[in-house]
């Protein structure tokens, strides 16, 4: 059997990793646009061939799953489905795990994934405004004096996400300049390129609680759900700095629980499992509107608020990263029997099964990251030992060494019977890890430990109390909101 990958970054070593386990032994082949030194030598070992190319061109993709004689081909990042990479594949008659275009639209356009919500009556949705330009979006701003979610309209690698809290009277003229300030750089920076899309800034309700993603397989019938995980999105410890495309994560079975033995969650078993439903909800309406099957990963990025419970804040049409990471590497079925239960619409006669361990992932970054990739490229790379644990993430290979990419070079994962303790270990893995020119490195201490966990836990528990509150009154998902134009409405 032989598998083409598409992407070669940390998800994607991780993807590799999983096909290297497999008891059918695939000949694992690789397209990527930087040599992952990884996923080189997974391929290596199984007599495959690592390509270089666009792996945003569908054309290219298809010569090379043409040219390795590939039975399947398993799309990692985003960008490739939006581009249509699968629906190209699958005209040519090869068989793809990854959304195509019309599915991932649920992840590509943000404002498309909110409308989508809203028409049916999706639990988790948060009252939203789209705008095309930004000299639309200035009247709403100027009137809308409340805490607001200022994003791209369209996925843009989890850049430009602003939430700005409105609360003070006296500063409300500061943070309205604020606010119509990263508006205009969300359309003309952060969009800036973008002309897929017609909308360019959302603006929505600002909502709190702690975050996670629930992940799906799905061949569009039946959806199989995988460990929720736990993104830790900000530069520093204590959740500080600016927003990156993630500095690690953290699962605990099921529910992210702390331990295996321990029953401190930070969410229940039934509110993960009314996570699944909502991402089932999310698939069946992106199908009924498209008329196409979604056969690939799919996931819900949620939070856990006090107005909804489990909550909505975007959808991925791919496994994310470095989240992959936690979810892969405690997956004890055969990847290669998924995918092709996933490929003959059969998922329903898989049981995906995982690992009950916590799993804690590190990203290790080059100083410059995440807003100067300029100045964190091309530093080399070296790892102490053997590098086991590690997933190598934005590296490449020139001249037989490695050079940092100007993102995250490397992943490290540690795996454990409790969330202290595999972040004990993770930790451990950093070390090993340096830039041979003394460029600086940073990674995030905090994640899995005991305090980061307990306030999470915390946080949780608090929302889950007024959520639940408002549930057994008949008031969830109900709040006034105070939209320009129309004043004080009943929203929900």
């Amino acid at each position: 059997m032989k598998v083409l990958l598409v992407g070669g970054a940390g998800r994607e070593h991780a993807i590799a990793a999983a096909f290297a386990r497999s008891g059918h032994e695939p000949r694992l082949y690789c397209l990527s646009d930087l040599t992952n030194p990884g996923i080189k030598g997974i391929v290596k070992k199984s007599g495959g061939e690592y390509y270089l190319g666009n792996i945003n061109d569908p054309e290219g993709v298809i010569k090379a799953a043409k040219k390795s004689g590939a039975d399947f081909v398993f799309v990692g990042p985003e960008e490739p489905n939006f581009h249509g990479v699968p629906d190209r594949l699958e005209d040519g008659g090869i068989p793809c795990i990854g959304a195509n275009r019309a599915v991932s639209e649920l992840e590509m356009s943000k404002a498309s994934m909110r409308d989508l919500q809203w028409k049916y009556k999706i639990p988790g949705r948060l009252w939203y405004k789209k705008f095309k330009t930004f000299e639309e979006a200035v009247p709403y701003i100027e009137e809308y004096a409340d805490s607001v979610a200022l994003k791209p309209a369209r996925q843009a690698g989890g850049k430009g996400v602003k939430v700005i809290e409105d609360f003070q009277v006296y500063l409300q003229e500061d943070k309205r300049k604020v606010k119509k300030e990263h508006a205009e750089s969300i359309v003309r920076e952060y969009m800036k390129g973008y002309d897929d899309i017609d909308y360019k800034l959302l603006i929505e309700e600002r909502v709190w609680g702690p975050e996670y993603t629930v992940h799906c397989f799905t061949d569009g019938s039946t959806v199989v759900p995988m460990p929720a995980v736990q993104d830790n999105k900000h530069a520093f410890d204590g959740d500080l700095g600016l927003e990156t495309g993630g500095m690690g994560s953290i699962s605990c079975g099921m529910n992210l629980r702390w331990g295996v033995d321990d029953g401190r969650a930070i969410l229940t078993d039934e509110e993960y499992l009314k996570s699944v439903e909502i991402v089932r909800m999310m698939i069946d309406a992106i199908q009924t509107e498209t008329g196409e099957k979604y056969h690939g990963v799919v996931a819900g990025q949620m939070m856990l608020t006090s107005v909804w419970g489990p909550t909505v804040i975007e959808m991925y049409s791919r496994l994310g990263d470095p989240e992959a990471g936690n979810v892969l590497s405690v997956l004890k079925s055969d990847i290669v029997d998924i995918c092709e239960a996933i490929i003959g619409e059969r998922l329903n006669t898989i049981k995906a099964e995982f690992e009950d361990k916590a799993v804690v992932v590190k990203a290790v970054c080059p100083e410059g990251y995440p807003n100067r990739r300029d100045i964190a490229s091309g530093h080399p790379v070296k790892i102490k030992g053997n590098g086991d644990g590690i997933l190598w993430a934005s590296a490449d290979i020139k001249d037989e060494r490695v050079f940092s990419g100007g993102s995250r070079v490397v992943e490290c994962l540690g795996v454990g019977e409790s969330v202290p303790e595999a972040s004990r270990r993770a930790e451990k893995l950093t070390e090993k890890v340096s830039l041979e020119d003394g460029w600086k490195l940073f990674h995030r201490r905090d994640i899995g430990s005991e305090k980061s966990l307990e306030r999470r836990i915390a946080l949780a528990n608090m929302a889950r109390e007024i959520y639940q509150y408002r549930e057994r009154r008949g008031l969830l998902g109900k709040r006034m909101i105070w939209i320009p134009g129309k004043g004080l409405v009943e929203v929900g």
